[in-house]
């Protein structure tokens, strides 16, 4: 499909640049598969979902994954998005024609890396120095890794530490945030207990590559970034019951989305998952896992819109996100939410 077809204007007054406080607090727009949207909020979720369904959420934590370095007297800097071993990740490098395979790049604050070759996605390999585990090595010289439409407006601060962090967050590797999830809070998901609505968790560790438009015409000329992925045996039994027992399987956010998706057979039965995922979903796609999906709202053009599309239908969610943007929704990482239920 031409990937001109999933494109529309978005003021830039409709970017968020923090999040709702409180978490609950924001807007959320339900938009049944038939029938009129609704402008609700957040907190309003345990009134809209059933008994026995299952909101499931991404558990990975973001790590500080973004260093600004040197390499000589050339400005490097480094947004880590893969481990490749214990001190070994891929990385999309600032200013990378300035480094070649062997240099030596100095982050400050003691973090050394020493530069690898290039690797198919584009991206280059970073061996770290010293015997330091390298997520210590992080908090002491890393940044958040803010998506650029933030990133270019503002500085990255100490409140991103905690924002850009979902309460569900335990499993340390991503270096973007499972936005979807940023919304909830402790008495939320009470209510929503209290409601009868289930909650399980697996992991996707989210890679820079979320962050990478599509640069090409076409969809099927698009390669996904790799991504890492976990659900368990005893998840996945619980997932496939609840469905069974007429509960519906809500993802929280497309990186859930994506390795339930990955996880599913032909035959609809979520199977333990241990392994990366390139999962491109556009128009056409069969979904076999999911029932609904909350997610923020996002960019143009963007892999992201064309999954949301091919839940939807495209010219439905193009008339989503006139509303929205009609309405004054805020959007991207820090922004409001959609409930989005075929």
């Amino acid at each position: 499909m031409r990937v001109d077809l999933f494109d529309f204007d978005l003021p830039a007054e409709n970017i968020a640049l923090r999040p709702a406080s409180p978490r609950d607090s924001a807007r959320l727009l339900l938009v049944p598969g038939d029938g009129a949207m609704e402008d609700r909020i957040v907190r309003d979720l345990p009134s809209l979902l059933r008994a026995g369904d299952v909101l499931v959420f991404n558990d990975t934590r973001v790590i500080p994954a973004q260093l600004e370095g040197m390499r000589g007297e050339a400005r490097i800097g480094a947004t880590l998005h893969k481990r490749l071993g214990l001190r070994q990740w891929q990385a999309f490098l600032r200013n990378a024609k300035r480094v070649r395979d062997g240099d030596r790049i100095d982050f400050g604050a003691g973090v050394t890396a020493i530069a690898g070759p290039r690797d198919e996605d584009g991206g280059v390999t970073l061996d770290f120095e010293g015997e330091e585990p390298v997520e210590i090595l992080l908090e002491r010289a890393g940044r958040m890794p803010l998506p650029p439409y933030i990133a270019s407006k503002r500085a990255t601060d100490e409140r991103d530490r905690s924002d850009y962090q979902t309460m569900f967050a335990r499993e340390d590797g991503a270096v973007a945030a499972p936005t979807a999830a940023l919304h909830f809070t402790p008495d939320l998901t009470a209510a929503l207990a209290q409601a009868g609505v289930l909650t399980e968790t697996l992991t996707l560790h989210v890679g820079a590559g979320t962050f990478l438009p599509v640069k090409a015409d076409d969809t099927d000329d698009h390669r996904m970034h790799a991504e890492w992925g976990r659900i368990d045996q005893d998840t996945a039994d619980r997932l496939n019951a609840a469905r069974a027992a007429g509960g519906r399987i809500i993802a929280v956010g497309t990186t859930s989305l994506r390795l339930l998706e990955s996880a599913t057979g032909e035959d609809g039965v979520i199977r333990p998952f241990a392994d990366e995922t390139r999962i491109f979903i556009t128009p056409g796609y069969r979904f076999r896992a999911i029932d609904g999906l909350m997610t923020n709202f996002h960019l143009p053009k963007s892999t992201l819109f064309m999954l949301v599309s091919a839940l939807m239908g495209r010219d439905r969610m193009q008339q989503v996100y006139a509303h929205a943007i009609a309405t004054g929704y805020r959007f991207y990482s820090y922004g409001d939410s959609s409930l989005l239920l075929p």
